[in-house]
């Protein structure tokens, strides 16, 4: 399969975040700044990760590429435009399962191309390969609630690809999940993107995570969020299992140089929420 997007499309799938701070009003009245100043830019076809201690403001900058909430501060662009709303061509995937209980495996795949005005036979015919895709042939009668955790990753997966979208968001996909299916996930997650090259903004706690997927890892303060550092990952592509990729030396090496900046922002975390004086 050719990737979805040329390059004629390329700079559509570029995303710009310059300056941005976002503050919110606390049930006490107060204000609290969630992320302060972030810059950073995801170029086309890139996969982006972004690592941070809890509450460094990882996903309230997700929320802000998305359009679902709109930064205090600065300016964030998806194509060269300013995002002002939930942009065509984008598409989601959290870490909760968003699949309607009500709908089976096929009919939760086929939801995409039937808002966008696609025949049901044809949308259908289009989840059915999806499915396939991610090693679910047989199960598109199912429900949610009858698939095993990974399972229903697989399902949100295939719903979230079947758009052939030019921005994938992933806001810790696989965070529920145990370390084996977690390893299987994100090595089929690699090798689907691989055929589509969306530009992806993947966040995670997980480091290992990060550094086996990513082309680039930014690296998040301790809040109010900002950005400590950028690190490139030059691991050739196509990576393989992913369960092979964290043995690489190549691998070892940028995990260590990452940890190192990573860990003062942990500490200094975890010291602010246990009331240790740093």
């Amino acid at each position: 399969m050719t990737p979805a997007h040329t390059t004629d499309d390329a700079p559509n799938a570029r995303i710009e975040i310059s300056g941005v701070t976002k503050r919110f009003l606390t049930p006490a009245g107060d204000v609290f700044t969630a992320i302060k100043d972030v810059s950073f830019t995801v170029e086309p076809g890139q996969f982006c990760a972004v690592v941070g201690p809890t509450g460094c403001g990882k996903s309230t900058t997700l929320s802000l590429v998305s359009g679902l909430d709109r930064p205090s501060e600065g300016t964030v662009a998806v194509g060269g435009r300013p995002v002002d709303g939930i942009a065509e061509g984008v598409s989601f995937m959290f870490q909760a399962d968003a699949l309607l209980p009500w709908k089976t495996v096929l009919g939760n795949v086929a939801l995409g191309p039937t808002f966008r005005g696609t025949a049901k036979r044809e949308a259908e015919s289009t989840a059915r390969d999806w499915l396939r895709r991610v090693g679910l042939a047989g199960f598109e009668d199912r429900h949610p609630h009858q698939l095993s955790g990974g399972m229903r990753k697989r399902v949100a997966m295939a719903a979230a690809l079947i758009n052939e979208p030019r921005i994938l968001l992933m806001d810790e996909p696989f965070g529920a999940l145990d370390v084996q299916t977690k390893a299987i996930m994100q090595t089929e997650l690699l090798g689907l993107w691989e055929q589509l090259r969306p530009s992806v903004l993947f966040i995670t706690h997980d480091l290992e995570e990060a550094v086996a997927l990513a082309d680039r890892v930014v690296v998040m303060t301790s809040g109010p969020g900002s950005v400590k550092a950028v690190y490139d990952i030059d691991l050739p592509r196509p990576r393989g299992a992913v369960q092979d990729i964290r043995f690489q030396p190549e691998f070892l090496a940028l995990h260590r140089q990452i940890w190192e900046s990573l860990r003062e922002e942990v500490e200094r975390a975890y010291a602010k929420t246990a009331g240790v004086s740093s």
